[in-house]
């Protein structure tokens, strides 16, 4: 039964991790292409020069949510902590 708990929190953590690397992230593309879209409005003869960097960043920007369900796929179907938890919980 003490396992139950266990995994029951690992898919908690798994599911928090994920939504609020997603939420941040989402805030951050958000405001980033809000900006981008300012500075094109602002010059559009730049905008070459805008979009280059703005897309770079959005890439770099959405890594955090790839690591963020790589890490909870990882604790989801590979724990690395659950022999440790089982071997304290007997």
């Amino acid at each position: 039964m003490e396992n139950a708990y266990f995994y029951a929190l690992t898919v908690l953590a798994a599911a928090i991790g994920v939504g609020i690397a997603t939420i941040g992230t989402g805030i951050g593309q958000g405001i980033a292409t809000g900006k981008a879209v300012e500075g094109i409005a602002r010059q559009p003869e730049a905008a070459g020069k805008i979009m280059v960097p703005f897309i770079l960043g959005l890439a770099i920007m959405e890594t955090l949510v790839l690591y963020a369900l790589a890490v909870s796929l990882i604790l989801l179907f590979a724990n690395p902590f659950a022999s440790m938890f089982t071997a304290v919980a007997h």
